[in-house]
């Protein structure tokens, strides 16, 4: 046995070190350029860890192309607050640019506070060039993603960053001499520039030398100050090939502890699966073995265990429908969140594709009301329901429902700050005409064609009169092993979670889809393991509640989620204001009712299958 789990360990890491380091697509078709081709710089949303709130990159008064044209945006961007614009950085490919003048402003006092705040709330400017995000290279040699508006200095005066060294990076072909940009680098620096005559074509600036890094005076914000706006541009010939350029944003710091963390569980919880697998397959071998050598009444009378309640095991549960539900809500987040990780894994979303990821589980979501509806409807008809269309109403619009009342209370929020991350009327209209047009009908097919098939017959019959259930220990009582069956899978996903939470809430970008993919297949078999081991305990002390119990069981893993996303909230970031504080547990909050659906159908299923096979293998009287 050793040595294939040894195996194991060696080959699984190898297998994801391929998948996440290399096998990505690029997301776009690359780009050809020759010497003299016009490179336009495009700017994104002004973004901030401390306060989550996004601002389109004119919100502050910086230089304005004569016309403002916004690009093409899809759904996931829309939602994610991007706002792709041009602007005045222009520049020829291979073609150096020094110190050359975007405009001069001057600021009034609102344009000043504007930029004082944005500094106090650590905003940086995010640009887009040949669709790659523009980066600072930190002394560890690591991209940060976008640069800072400005700074603060200990005596408390701001200073903003009005000079940007771009230097752009290319990958020659040297059949065609024809290049291909691989890498888009800043330096922003704050210059208070001087001049003798203003000339809207050609200022010449007497503070732009050689020197202009080192001997630079840095631009004071005021009311009332002249800023002039400037850029200088290098290239950089590269080795690295275009199909590889975002290797070095994707780069982690930590990825050694992520890769012993990711390793450590996996092994974890493969012995525990193991001990689980073995103990259950014996100890339940023994029983039906026994139960099938009763050959007397007398035996029979003497039955205990979890065959003395299989007159009860099969018998509807209250609020029945309302698990239907659920349960058939969950499928649909199990099939979207399944086929959007595959998909990510295959390279298909890749970050290259801003908004590909947000966009792609929203349709999934979408069509995957078919298999909401069919599950929905089987599971009803199982217990013996007739209502079947109010079955159906009820699953498309309950889980729905909740999540766009607590997204469109956050958006409000949003609105109310004037951020860019505010969901425009017409997406919101959008997104509801999916909900309507396109989810619901497909959730009612989905039920029709469930319902129309022959209901799944109980394995035993159940008893008129429910037996009366004994009085239960503490440890055994619902709440207790509810919340003790929640530690196990959410156990087996903290660690990696702890990596997705500070991708989304520090700016950084997450690609590891082969470790995710990972974990959730362990989670999936985590909270099936749980739910039946569990179940297995009450049914032996005659307790056949269990099909909301086996829901709760492997679902109260999401109240754990939460805890962690407060805990996550209070020691690593820097959220100070209160509207961001409320997206912020709104946002996880959404998740982890998310989370609770998702893994309490597939504890609920695994439960339902292995209870429906133990009492299919034994004799009954």
């Amino acid at each position: 046995m050793a040595s294939p789990v040894l195996l194991l360990l060696f080959v699984v890491p190898l297998l994801l070190s391929s998948v996440v380091h290399s096998f990505y697509l690029p997301g776009v078709a690359p780009r050809d350029f020759q010497t003299g081709d016009p490179l336009h710089v495009k700017v994104n949303k002004l973004s901030s860890t401390k306060t989550q709130l996004p601002y389109h990159y004119y919100f502050l008064n910086y230089c304005k192309p004569p016309k403002i044209i916004n690009s093409a945006e899809n759904l996931g961007e829309v939602l994610r607050g991007d706002r792709i614009e041009n602007s005045v950085y222009f520049f020829k490919m291979r073609m150096e640019l020094f110190c050359q003048v975007a405009c001069r402003v001057t600021l009034d006092a609102e344009s000043a506070g504007s930029f004082k705040e944005k500094i106090d709330d650590q905003y940086r400017v995010n640009m887009i060039l040949d669709n790659l995000p523009v980066a600072v290279l930190s002394q560890s040699q690591l991209y940060e993603h976008g640069f800072p508006v400005g700074f603060k200095s200990r005596e408390d005066k701001y200073f903003i960053n009005n000079h940007l060294s771009f230097k752009v990076k290319y990958h020659v072909d040297p059949v065609t001499d024809s290049a291909r940009i691989v890498g888009f680098e800043v330096n922003p620096i704050s210059i208070n520039h001087e001049y003798k005559n203003w000339d809207e074509n050609n200022t010449r600036l007497t503070t732009c030398n050689s020197q202009i890094q080192d001997n630079a005076v840095t631009e004071q914000i005021a009311i009332g100050e002249e800023i002039v706006f400037t850029y200088d541009v290098s290239f950089e010939s590269s080795e690295i090939k275009w199909a590889s350029r975002w290797d070095t944003y994707l780069l982690m710091n930590d990825s050694q502890i992520h890769w012993f963390s990711i390793i450590n569980s996996l092994i974890i919880v493969l012995f525990l699966s193991g001990m689980v697998a073995m103990i259950m397959m014996r100890t339940l071998y023994k029983d039906i073995t026994s139960y099938n050598q009763l050959d007397t009444q007398d035996e029979a009378l003497e039955e205990t265990g979890w065959k003395l309640v299989h007159g009860d095991v099969f018998r509807p549960p209250p609020n029945s429908s309302l698990l239907c539900v659920y349960a058939g809500t969950g499928i649909q987040v199990l099939g979207m969140t399944l086929v959007a990780m595959i998909f990510a894994l295959l390279g298909f979303l890749s970050p290259a594709n801003r908004g590909g990821l947000m966009t792609a589980m929203v349709l999934l979501w979408v069509f995957m009301g078919l298999f909401a509806g069919y599950s929905s409807a089987r599971l009803y008809k199982m217990f013996k329901g007739t209502q079947w269309k109010r079955v159906t109403l009820k699953t498309a619009f309950t889980f729905p429902a909740i999540l766009f009342t607590i997204y469109f209370v956050l958006n409000a929020l949003i609105w109310g700050e004037k951020s860019s991350g505010a969901v425009p009327f017409g997406t919101m209209f959008a997104l509801v005409f999916l909900w309507f047009g396109i989810s619901v009908p497909l959730v009612f097919i989905g039920s029709f064609v469930g319902f129309r098939k022959p209901a799944i017959e109980d394995p035993v019959k159940t008893k008129k009169i429910p037996r009366q259930i004994p009085l239960q220990t503490w440890y055994t009582k619902p709440i207790f092993c509810i919340l003790i069956g929640g530690i196990l899978p959410f156990g087996a996903v903290f660690i990696e979670l702890f990596f997705m939470l500070t991708s989304i809430w520090l700016n950084q970008f997450y690609y590891m889809f082969g470790f995710i993919f990972l974990v959730f297949i362990i989670l999936i078999i985590t909270c099936v393991e749980i739910t039946i081991v569990l179940c297995y305990f009450q049914l032996c002390n005659e307790d056949y509640n269990w099909w909301w119990r086996s829901y709760l069981t492997a679902g109260s893993s999401a109240l754990y989620l939460f805890l962690y996303s407060v805990f996550y909230f209070f020691t690593k970031l820097e959220i100070t204001k209160l509207v961001s504080g409320i997206l912020y547990l709104g946002y996880m909050l959404i998740g982890s009712y998310t989370f609770f659906v998702l893994t309490g159908s597939t504890g609920f299923y695994g439960c339902l299958w292995f209870v429906r096979k133990i009492y299919s293998s034994v004799k009954i009287d």
